[in-house]
């Protein structure tokens, strides 16, 4: 049996040890700099106005920001509740994979083959580019993970308990007073 043996330098150890280091550092500086402007974004995008429980009330609980709320959306389909966006395994993300939760983000597709309400402005967040989905997902997996289960969906004409905000429905907005509604 040979044996193989590399010597270095002492100089050359210092030198490999220096650029892993470097390159450490600069891998943290990058994912820092993401998760900051992940963090930025979900600000900027409202997420916390509707996915941090209480906020819709004006009390908003920043010990679970971001897990969810309890105040539903009754629209002409249904409520809906928002989401626990946390990385929580069993309430939040924790098991959806980073590309699943873009594609949410995107397009409203989640996962399970659910569709997103309308009132999730997935539409507005479609032209978002890959470095900011990736930089949402960087910072939603740094946030604490907080186990919060909201309301599943309930269908139209269901009986809901809980507090709900009631959308009208589009002819509401769209049609004029003392119109007829038609053209």
């Amino acid at each position: 049996m040979s044996t193989f043996r590399i010597t270095l330098s002492a100089g050359v150890a210092v030198t490999l040890l220096a650029a892993g280091a470097t390159f450490a550092a600069k891998s943290q500086n990058a994912k820092s700099g993401a998760i900051e402007r992940g963090k930025y974004l979900t600000t900027l995008m409202g997420c916390g106005d509707c996915h941090t429980p209480g906020t819709l009330c004006g009390v908003p609980d920043f010990k679970r920001q971001l897990s969810g709320s309890e105040m539903g959306w009754q629209m002409p389909n249904g409520v809906v509740y928002a989401a626990n966006l946390t990385p929580d395994p069993e309430t939040g993300l924790g098991k959806w994979s980073d590309a699943q939760i873009v594609q949410a983000i995107r397009t409203g597709n989640r996962p399970d083959g659910r569709q997103l309400a309308p009132i999730m402005p997935w539409m507005n967040y479609a032209a978002l580019t890959d470095e900011d989905a990736d930089a949402i997902v960087a910072y939603l997996r740094s946030i604490p993970a907080v186990k919060h289960a909201v309301p599943a969906p309930v269908a139209a004409g269901t009986e809901v308990q809980g507090p709900v905000l009631r959308m009208p429905p589009p002819s509401a907005w769209d049609v004029p007073p003392g119109s007829s509604g038609g053209h």
